[in-house]
């Protein structure tokens, strides 16, 4: 009856610490993905900025796609859109609702090229560095942009990637110091078997070795855990919105659930370490306090 009551004893201790540390590796693993998002976010409203070139009215049209193909090589495009000069009065019209081309008489529009820099150009230095080059063309007349937006964007993303580091350190710190309390409680019920084994003549090693991987497994089997938890959050918020489908990296969040496995092992086996070694140092009298 006394085995069955300390088998029952012991699995509860073992799923207790597994659910906790499965728990805390969750939120650690979600706090992951928004960050992930938020990255890629910023990314792309970053490359949704546009540059509009202008250009000159006396460029030849095989001109003018010859230097959109340069555009198209250049390390900070994303991608261009050629728009001639009767593409243009044709949006034009849509847009003021009548032919501004029969009352004036003439198309009085230039043709123009569409850009979408990188992210890591969508800052205020490289577009000026990018409109000064552009400039230097005999092809270009002007390069249009909203300036305002671009800093407006940039000092916002600043902003919440700082909230999100120090949220992030907070969290981290917590989530540590829980899993910790909830191994050191775990190891707290087997002192007396830790120091009996070392009255009997168990070397420290021999007596961690055990308790060492059976808090890895713990470490495992909720790193597992935690990550099923994440593919339902995840499954559930596409199914409720479908546009984040595009923010979503496959990479990264397979990188993501390596670095939860990572954490979950690693956590574990440095507080069940550190707790078996606390017991070892105590003195038997110790062990009642």
């Amino acid at each position: 009856m006394s085995e069955k009551y300390s088998k029952r004893k012991l699995l509860g201790s073992s799923i207790t610490t597994v659910v906790s540390l499965s728990l805390v590796l969750f939120m650690l693993g979600l706090l992951g993905v928004i960050i992930l998002n938020t990255r890629k976010l910023s990314e792309n409203l970053k490359e949704n900025i546009g540059i509009q070139i202008i250009m000159n009215e006396n460029a030849k049209e095989i001109d003018l796609q010859q230097f959109t193909k340069l555009l198209d090589a250049s390390d900070y495009v994303k991608s261009t859109e050629y728009i001639t000069k009767e593409v243009a009065a044709i949006h034009l019209q849509k847009d003021l609702g009548e032919d501004f081309i029969d009352f004036l008489g003439y198309n009085p529009l230039l043709s123009s090229i569409k850009v979408h820099v990188k992210a890591a150009f969508a800052n205020t230095d490289s577009l000026l560095w990018i409109e000064k080059k552009l400039l230097g063309s005999k092809l270009v007349k002007e390069v249009v942009y909203q300036k305002s937006l671009v800093s407006m964007i940039n000092e916002n993303v600043k902003k919440i990637s700082l909230l999100i580091l120090i949220f992030s350190g907070l969290l981290m710190t917590v989530a540590l110091a829980l899993i910790n309390n909830t191994i050191r409680l775990s190891i707290y019920g087997k002192r007396f078997l830790i120091k009996t084994m070392q009255l009997v003549g168990a070397t420290q090693s021999f007596v961690r070795r055990p308790f060492v991987l059976i808090g890895i497994k713990h470490g495992i089997y909720a790193a597992f855990i935690a990550i099923l938890m994440l593919m339902g959050v995840l499954y559930f918020v596409q199914k409720q919105l479908p546009e984040l489908v595009e923010l979503q990296d496959e990479k990264m969040l397979a990188t993501l659930y390596g670095l939860v496995i990572i954490t979950g092992v690693i956590i574990s086996w440095l507080s069940t370490s550190l707790a078996v070694r606390k017991y070892l140092r105590l003195k038997s009298d110790e062990l009642y306090f």
